[in-house]
């Protein structure tokens, strides 16, 4: 699998994870020590699904540990690590006696190849790069071999730092046309000119670079050690170290402030995972899940390079008070650039609650419920929560005489699993919702236990690629009761498994803070005995989207625990439609039928492509070439971007007095209601449900 993108070219690829020179904290080796011996016990003993700590999984430490602090492979060369390979088998038994001498051999090689680099590439940008040469760089790291000897590093380097100096260069060269194009009578700066501002910009943000990561100590440092640790377990499993911790205590906590999105570092680059609705991104409405930020400004300062910066730290940089102004370069999942400017406010917690839209379609009325997310609070005294807040929206609905529902579950990541269980408890009779199993025991099945149903008319639910977790839950009891269409992607997340935070101090008498583990401890099976885990929910109807062919989901992340099955539950199926397979027929026929869908899955083909291909030219003709047969094969989807499906969305009745009184909540309602007009898949998954048809008489089939 090819994890680096041609169109991401990055402007600065420095390090990774971490850099650092001067190392601020001193070691502390008693409190790594005793950090090891307690992660390692914890892991062991705690996790659901642990690993035997062997020769193997000593190599994948051994690898996972390197590549962590030398990602781009322009640190260590082929000798030193020849030389690390003494510990690659032995490492397991290191963990096991809480010895430090392979982690403490390589991140000292790993400080001196680090001053070495810092002496050099000042030297490599003091002189003119020649664009007109014929040469390229393979920016798919993974494959790149490392250098023979200090010579090729150096070589490695000035390939390197040319690219972020083209980069810019191509920048300073298009602006430079557009002044022209504007006013004739403008003087453009010369190519030597322009040039020579653009290594001198590298430099700048090069040596910004390095100076701000070395703040970080010894905790930082031994923290990548640590996890190349714990993530051999899962990716889901990892070590907190006390600063972190805080932060995810803060997040946790809801106490949402900047541009409203979560980040993830995917390949050394700092990745949109999600947009928090109603925050300042998703207003913007320009970013989106799937954009690499590349630098970041304050307002029209010099933007700062944060390619291979830890996700904490460049989290530092985009986030601010608000009414303050951030510009993001982005690299967008079309291989496009593009500058976002986005005023930070604080994220409002309302807009992550459940919210609902009137539809009219051929003079029938529906209901659409968006849940960004499966929420509690158990911080307030009357905690509000999804499930009590999914009741009162179809009461509302009820009110409002809608014939069907369609709840939008897109980009919800999960949450709360006892709100996800109460939420199918309005669609069903009392029966067993999920089952969570425990390593080494026999599954809980986890029931709905209100006999009353909500809601008995027909039931749509629209997902995608990034709805995980709860959400998975919710829409496979769903399925598997046969109660709602599943509309969306071909196959939702796949994380069937839970996580829980363990403060290592209350494990262990000591006086200085240990952080925390997140580790996996349980594991989903949905109610007909298949997992979640990986396979996700299988759309009863799929459609094309953007990310059809990209690397996204719980399948894509490394070394993810696999999908099994258990004994099925016992429940009774919801069997009320007159024509659910003939309704999820001829929706297959119009999606493929349909041009637009068509132009999604060929955008989809060709997003993979890009992706794929990672050799990039350092040939400044050829890289303009490039860039620009790329903006062009981009036109072809531009119809993409105005799309409208003719539907009239509004709030409904109860909202409109708070609307009248709340110019903020209008705008949002508005930007909203006016994004589902440009929703082909809402458009689908209303077709769908105004052709389900219940039946008079309720027959029940016992499984």
């Amino acid at each position: 699998m090819k994890k680096n993108y041609k169109f991401l070219i990055p402007v600065v690829l420095l390090a990774g994870i971490l850099l650092s020179f001067q190392i601020k904290k001193q070691p502390d080796p008693e409190k790594d020590k005793i950090l090891v011996g307690l992660i390692r016990y914890a892991l062991t003993q705690g996790h659901y699904e642990p690993q035997d700590m062997n020769d193997q999984f000593s190599e994948a430490v051994f690898e996972d540990f390197i590549t962590g602090l030398d990602p781009t492979k322009r640190f260590f060369t082929k000798e030193d690590i020849d030389q690390f390979s003494y510990y690659q088998t032995k490492i397991d038994d290191q963990i096991k006696s809480e010895d430090l001498t392979f982690y403490n051999t390589v991140y000292s090689r790993f400080a001196v190849r680090l001053r070495e680099a810092r002496g050099f590439y000042k030297d490599i940008l003091k002189t003119p790069f020649d664009f007109d040469k014929e040469e390229s760089l393979n920016v798919d790291y993974e494959i790149k071999p490392y250098a023979k000897n200090q010579t090729e590093l150096i070589g490695y380097w000035k390939k390197q730092l040319k690219l972020n100096t083209l980069s810019r260069l191509h920048s300073k060269l298009e602006l430079e046309k557009d002044k022209k194009k504007e006013d004739a009578s403008y003087e453009m700066k010369s190519f030597a000119q322009l040039e020579e501002d653009a290594r001198v910009a590298t430099m700048k943000s090069t040596e910004d670079f390095f100076n701000f990561m070395d703040d970080l100590d010894d905790t930082d440092w031994f923290s990548v050690f640590i996890n190349s640790i714990s993530t051999g377990f899962d990716p889901h499993t990892s070590y907190l170290a006390p600063r972190i911790k805080k932060k995810f205590d803060i997040d946790i906590a809801g106490k949402l402030e900047g541009i409203g999105a979560r980040l993830y570092i995917k390949d050394d680059f700092t990745t949109v995972s999600e947009l928090v609705s109603g925050g300042p991104a998703w207003r913007a409405g320009e970013l989106e899940v799937g954009d690499v930020i590349l630098k970041v400004a304050q307002a029209d300062a010099e933007p700062l390079d944060i390619v291979g910066m830890r996700l904490d730290d460049a989290i530092e940089f985009i986030k601010g008070k608000k009414g303050t102004e951030v510009r993001l370069t982005v690299r967008k999942i079309d291989g496009t650039s593009k500058v976002i400017s986005i005023i930070r406010d604080v994220v409002e917690l309302d807009e992550t609650f459940a919210k609902t839209s009137i539809v009219k379609k051929d003079e029938r009325t529906f209901g659409l419920i968006n849940l960004p997310k499966f929420y509690i609070d158990f911080s307030e005294q009357n905690f509000r929560n999804s499930a009590t807040d999914m009741a009162r929206e179809i009461q509302r609905m009820k009110e409002e005489k809608v014939e069907g529902l369609l709840i939008d579950l897109r980009n919800n990541g999960g949450g709360s699993l006892e709100t996800a269980i109460a939420i199918a408890g309005l669609f069903i009779e009392e029966g067993p919702v999920v089952q969570v199993k425990y390593r080494e025991s026999a599954p809980r099945i986890r029931k709905d236990k209100d006999l009353e149903i909500r809601w008995d008319k027909p039931l749509v639910i629209l997902v995608n690629e990034l709805s995980a977790s709860a959400s998975e839950i919710f829409a496979a009891a769903m399925q598997d009761y046969n109660r709602a269409v599943i509309i969306g992607s071909k196959q939702t997340f796949g994380k069937g498994t839970v996580q829980n935070l363990l403060p290592l101090n209350n494990y262990v008498k000591y006086d200085k803070d240990l952080g925390a583990l997140k580790m996996t401890i349980q594991k989903f099976y949905r109610v007909n005995g298949g997992s979640t885990q990986l396979k996700g929910v299988a759309s009863d109807i799929a459609m094309p989207t953007r990310y059809s062919y990209l690397d996204v989901g719980e399948r894509d992340e490394e070394n993810p625990l696999q999908w099994d099955k258990i004994e099925k539950a016992s429940y009774t199926t919801w069997d009320k439609y007159e024509n659910f397979h003939e309704v999820v027929n001829n929706s297959k026929k119009r999606i493929g039928s349909n041009p637009h869908f068509k132009l999604i899955d060929k955008n989809a083909k060709w997003l993979k492509e890009g992706q794929d291909d990672s050799l990039v030219s350092l040939n400044i003709s050829e890289y303009q070439k490039d860039i620009e047969t790329r903006t062009a094969e981009s036109k072809e989807f531009s119809s993409l971007y105005t799309y409208s499906n003719n539907l009239t969305f509004k709030s409904p009745k109860y909202e409109l007095p708070l609307i009248k009184n709340d110019s903020i909540l209008a705008k949002k309602r508005d930007v909203w209601h006016t994004n589902l007009t440009k929703d082909i898949y809402v458009e689908e998954a209303l077709n769908v449900l105004a052709e389900l048809k219940v039946k008079k008489y309720v027959k029940l089939v016992k499984n």
